[in-house]
């Protein structure tokens, strides 16, 4: 059996803005492998959970275009009805904000059935119930028959996101799509969410998408790693070589705005993301944030380069690319 699970090609996602569509996932191209976390990082703004929603296709009024390829299967042709017998059974997700995305008057259980009787209707009702309790204790919930009939306001938010675990996992999908997972977490909690999501992983053998803006639990939990920038793919690599051997000037901006120790001070990556009807769709995006970078440097047109066997970097900039702060003397010019 192919260990490829999902097959993103050039993959655009247009949203209306008056009478224009801009793209808020422009081009992109991503593969996610059997028992593979693919890390997706990058600035709030730069189309992290745009390209999540896409893949589920949960976008209301979107212009999607490409192919979106879950075991041969093109997500982004299939109907409405086909959709529906996917998501919550093949592909499920692990939403952002475990509160909205739960149902507040209705008691857990029942939200947890809910997507046992659709995937599973030939289940009886004691089976689905002994399902539902196997599930929240999998989660890791004490005395998961009190909590069955307790509803999402009684739950505290780490309780609420394992709830939500629990009805993304509940048909053993086989692409997991965790979005900021553990925002507004305690780090405690964060640590035991992360436990689950890698034992989900290799119990199910299933591949996880996670998107985060956290490089610590990029460099804890991934395999690779894609970092988006103003709806493109800028870099992508395996998590080790990603961390030791960063390129694009938006990774290494990003890295370098972590706190290490003995750090005097941290670099600020000037400007924010542009919006989506501001963002410049020829040349480097991210060419205005770096300005002291000579813009002849910059492809006019740039294209993602393998510059080492499964590392890949967009725009040639990146050879040319130092922080201020440090001089030129730490330009590479490509030297990898």
């Amino acid at each position: 059996m192919s260990r490829k699970l999902l097959e993103i090609e050039n993959l655009t996602t247009s949203f209306q803005i008056g009478d224009e569509y801009y793209a808020a996932v422009d081009d992109v191209s991503l593969t996610v492998n059997r028992n593979e976390v693919l890390g997706i990082v990058g600035e709030s703004g730069s189309g992290k959970s745009a390209l999540a929603f896409s893949i589920m296709r949960l976008h209301n009024r979107a212009k999607i275009e490409g192919k979106i390829k879950l075991e041969g299967i093109d997500l982004a042709k299939a109907s409405t009805s086909d959709l529906n017998k996917l998501r919550g059974d093949k592909l499920s997700m692990i939403f952002q904000d475990p509160l909205t995305a739960l149902n507040p008057l209705m008691e857990i259980g029942a939200q947890i059935n809910e997507t046992l009787i659709l995937h599973r209707p030939k289940m009886s009702k004691q089976e689905r119930y002994d399902r539902v309790i196997e599930l929240l204790d999998l989660v890791g919930i004490t005395g998961p028959e009190y909590v069955y009939q307790q509803y999402p306001h009684e739950l505290s938010g780490g309780m609420r996101q394992r709830v939500i675990i629990a009805i993304a996992i509940a048909n053993k999908p086989q692409l997991l799509i965790a979005d900021e997972p553990t925002t507004a977490l305690d780090v405690t909690i964060q640590a035991q969410i992360l436990d689950l999501i890698r034992e989900l992983r290799d119990e199910m053998d299933a591949g996880i998408i996670l998107i985060t803006h956290d490089l610590g639990v990029v460099a804890e939990m991934a395999d690779r790693v894609a970092v988006m920038y103003a709806g493109q793919i800028v870099e992508i690599a395996d998590v080790h070589t990603l961390f030791e051997n960063p390129l694009h000037p938006y990774t290494r901006s990003l890295l370098n705005s972590v706190p290490t120790e003995g750090q005097d001070r941290l670099h600020v990556i000037q400007g924010i993301v542009p919006g989506l009807q501001h963002l410049p769709r020829t040349g480097c995006r991210f060419a205005a944030r770096i300005p002291w970078i000579d813009e002849s440097v910059h492809e006019e047109n740039p294209l993602l380069h393998e510059v080492t066997p499964g590392h890949f970097v967009r725009c040639t900039c990146h050879s040319y690319f130092y922080f201020p702060e440090k001089g030129k003397e730490e330009i590479t010019h490509g030297d990898t």
